[in-house]
């Protein structure tokens, strides 16, 4: 675990660089070419509602080009609320699971599987080998597998893109990441992101009240689940705003 987080379902405690900042800076990057769109493309999320936050857009752009989508939730999100007097570890996670599934099918992805892996939230790290076992044969030479940026400073999110570099490495998969919780601890043009490797996903309009819709299936992470302090919403507004713009960011 990195100095600057906590425990494993909320890796920050204050509000982070605003989107604000964000949006007035001008990098120039260029978008992510999707022709021809990969036959298949395999999400690899930490938790339930990583896939939706970093790529939802995405995913939906390539399913209209044709791609296969896959998800592979690698945790349930089990320990999002640790000490919540309202919700156990396990029926957080069986809500979580649920609120997955609705958000797909917000996006219009509905019948996409879902490959459940299992590992215990805030615990991927040390597991990387054998996640990166159960990921490879989902993959085949030419697809995309998505994840988080191996430096996105949540222990969960890099240890599942160290796994999915190593599973898209032995298949012969392109492999891009998508940060999360980057925009929240860096600041623009910060010199410990590979913003060079930056590529950008425009979302239209429609796309972009999907994905809203589809975050908010997301009820356990966007809203307090009572009023004591240890239920309170993982996702606040200013993480929400950078994490709902009219464009997505990966590195490729």
């Amino acid at each position: 675990m990195h100095e600057d987080t906590a425990e494993a379902g909320r890796p920050f405690t204050d509000d982070g660089t605003p989107e604000s900042a964000w949006r007035a800076w001008q990098p120039g990057w260029s978008e992510l070419d999707l022709t021809p769109a990969p036959p298949a493309v395999v999400v690899v999320a930490p938790h339930p509602d990583d896939e939706v936050l970093g790529v939802g857009g995405l995913l939906v752009r390539l399913h209209a080009l044709g791609a296969a989508i896959t998800v592979v939730a690698v945790t349930d999100g089990d320990a999002s609320h640790p000490g919540s007097p309202t919700l156990a570890p396990a029926e957080l996670a069986r809500r979580r699971v649920a609120e997955q599934h609705a958000a797909l099918a917000a996006l219009g992805l509905a019948e996409v599987p879902v490959h459940r892996i299992g590992l215990g939230d805030g615990q991927v790290a040390g597991h990387e080998a054998a996640l990166a076992d159960q990921v490879e044969p989902l993959l085949t030479p030419g697809c995309w597998v998505l994840t988080t940026y191996t430096g996105d400073r949540h222990p969960d999110h890099e240890a599942t893109g160290r796994a999915a570099v190593l599973a898209a490495g032995r298949a012969g998969a392109r492999l891009l990441e998508y940060p999360v919780w980057t925009w929240h601890w860096a600041v623009p043009a910060d010199p410990r992101v590979p913003w060079a490797r930056a590529r950008t996903v425009p979302l239209p309009r429609p796309l972009q009240e999907a994905k809203r819709r589809a975050v908010d299936c997301y009820t356990t992470q966007i809203a307090a689940l009572s009023d004591d302090p240890a239920d309170s919403a993982v996702l606040g507004a200013p993480t929400l705003a950078r994490l709902l713009r009219p464009y997505e960011t990966l590195f490729v």
